[in-house]
């Protein structure tokens, strides 16, 4: 069940960003260094490459909602992904905002 707070959905999940901070040849989806794409729950705010969406999701989710990752060591709240177009690599930091 969703509630409502002051006109703005509120799933109790933290917002999740993701930015691009690596890209090499030619991602055929344009992807550039510093592009970010946000989740808060209810909105994708950005232009995200269904291929990486998909690659990537479980992680947001994970992040969302307080999953703590044991092979993340120095910040609990920030994962990597690799764009599964290997060839043409795009990596994304994925970051839990804890405000």
């Amino acid at each position: 069940m969703s509630s409502e707070t002051s006109g703005c959905f509120d799933d109790g999940g933290y917002r999740v960003e993701v930015k691009v901070i690596s890209q090499k040849g030619n991602c055929q989806f344009g992807h550039l260094v510093d592009d970010v794409v946000v989740f808060d729950g209810e909105t994708i705010e950005g232009r995200i490459c269904l291929s990486a969406l998909y690659s990537f999701l479980p992680k947001v989710f994970a992040l969302r909602y307080g999953a703590d990752f044991p092979w993340l060591k120095d910040n609990k709240d920030v994962a990597t992904h690799a764009c599964p177009d290997a060839y043409n690599p795009v990596v994304f930091e994925i970051r839990r905002i804890r405000a």
